[in-house]
């Protein structure tokens, strides 16, 4: 089996063995759901309910006349709470819709689509696809529908459906890849349509063997040119630049986004959810996630409703064997540290890790070693890029292309020195946007 990869990069221990081999697990409807209203890049969200109101499951109750914006729909029926400040896993806190669950599962759902994908107008596919609230499940929660519109001169000739799954201990891709492989192909077809692809690839690492055989056996019969490309596991094969170098060998230039190669990505557990909606009506109200970690008492892969709070999913799998002392959402390499079991679930939750034993870190000074610059897939120099935010020469620092920099942490796995190196760079980005901004 022939793999293919990027330059650079990091090799990382897997810690999947875990939970790759466990059957995704529905959790029951909790007695509340908290929705925030941004989860996703784009456009904060305006309420179209109120204190008081009853909703029912996958009823849109939150949207907002903006084009990078993607609805939010009620998980679950009940009454509405309130409308809230509340504990948000990425922004610290923002105004959520908190629903109460009333027991009675009455629902709202949108028509099905027909299985002929392919006679469909793309434009009619692409309002189907912001109607239903889909955003890039992989972590980032890009708004699907806007990658599915490039705009005039830049026609798409493929699209790359990402199966790597490249951060440690995260499983959710694979088993949504082994157990919903119809609604996942059903959502690639329309995404293909709906950008005006000629072609698909599915792009899944070699640690996927049984994903990668299950696949490519039901693309044998498949109505649109598609194949399954396996890749060689090396982190971080999931992002989509290195995604799109590995498969197609195009390389997206500095400041560009894909379809400036003419490349549309999504990820799978994205078009597992839209295939959904496409049989069944149902908007995206609920996703899988990976829970694990050396102290969770019970670890696996489960649907969950969004907005679910971690301290309930936490409940569900009967609690800790000793308190964590680190809570991350998504993977170690990328995720978001956590200080609060009172967050829920949101769009791009990819999954939650706690850990008992926490390695420290002691930082020395930069011995320019050149580990970072050897490994970094953007090939930057990250103990550069380090240095000048440090010293606040942030113009230099955009000059050097710290805005290319993809926040993998690659440079802060291999420093000998523990250089906290994507702090630093993630400050430096912050500081060029905020002027570019006008901020002062």
């Amino acid at each position: 089996m022939k793999l293919r990869t990027f330059p650079q990069g990091v090799f990382l221990p897997h810690h999947k063995e875990d939970t790759a081999h466990l059957p995704i697990v529905r959790v029951p409807e909790p007695s509340r759901v908290v929705l925030p209203l941004i989860q996703h890049t784009g456009a904060p969200l305006k309420p179209l309910v109120k204190k008081g109101d009853t909703v029912k499951r996958g009823q849109k109750i939150a949207d907002v006349d903006a084009f990078v914006a993607a609805p939010v729909h009620a998980p679950l029926s009940g009454r509405v709470a309130g409308i809230e400040e509340w504990a948000h896993p990425t922004m610290g806190r923002f105004q959520a819709i908190v629903i109460e669950n009333d027991g009675k599962g009455e629902e709202e759902r949108y028509e099905p689509l027909p299985e002929t994908i392919e006679d469909l107008e793309p434009e009619r596919l692409r309002v189907f696809v912001r109607e239903g609230g889909f955003v890039g499940l992989g972590g980032a929660a890009f708004p699907t529908h806007v990658k599915l519109s490039p705009p005039q001169g830049k026609p798409i000739d493929s699209f790359i459906l990402n199966g790597a799954e490249c951060e440690p201990y995260l499983t959710c891709d694979h088993r949504v890849m082994l157990e919903r492989t119809e609604e996942m192909l059903l959502g690639l077809r329309i995404m293909v349509r709906a950008c005006g692809a000629k072609r698909a690839y599915i792009g899944i690492e070699d640690n996927k063997k049984d994903c990668i055989d299950h696949v490519a056996n039901l693309l044998r019969n498949f109505p649109i040119p598609a194949e399954v490309v396996p890749l060689r596991t090396k982190y971080p094969q999931g992002s989509e630049k290195h995604l799109i170098l590995a498969i197609l060998g195009r390389e997206v230039p500095p400041g560009g986004l894909p379809l400036d190669v003419g490349v549309v990505v999504n990820n799978v557990q994205t078009a597992a959810a839209l295939g959904r909606m496409a049989r069944t009506g149902l908007p995206l109200v609920e996703r899988v996630i990976t829970l694990s970690g050396d102290c969770l008492r019970k670890r696996g892969n489960f649907e969950v409703p969004l907005g679910m709070l971690l301290e309930d999913l936490v409940n569900f799998c009967e609690g800790f064997t000793a308190p964590p002392r680190k809570i991350i959402m998504g993977g170690p390499m990328t995720g978001i540290t956590q200080v609060s079991l009172a967050v829920p679930v949101i769009k791009g939750t990819s999954g939650f890790l706690f850990f008992r034993n926490v390695p420290k870190k002691r930082e020395y000074p930069c011995i320019r070693c050149g580990r970072c610059v050897a490994h970094c897939p953007m090939r930057l120099l990250p103990y550069l890029l380090g240095r000048l935010a440090e010293e606040r020469l942030f113009a230099e620092a955009e000059d050097n292309r710290v805005l290319d920099c993809v926040e993998c942490g690659s440079c802060a796995y291999v420093c000998p020195a523990g250089i906290a190196l994507v702090h630093l760079l993630k400050l430096a980005k912050f500081e060029v946007m905020r002027r570019k901004r006008g901020g002062k």
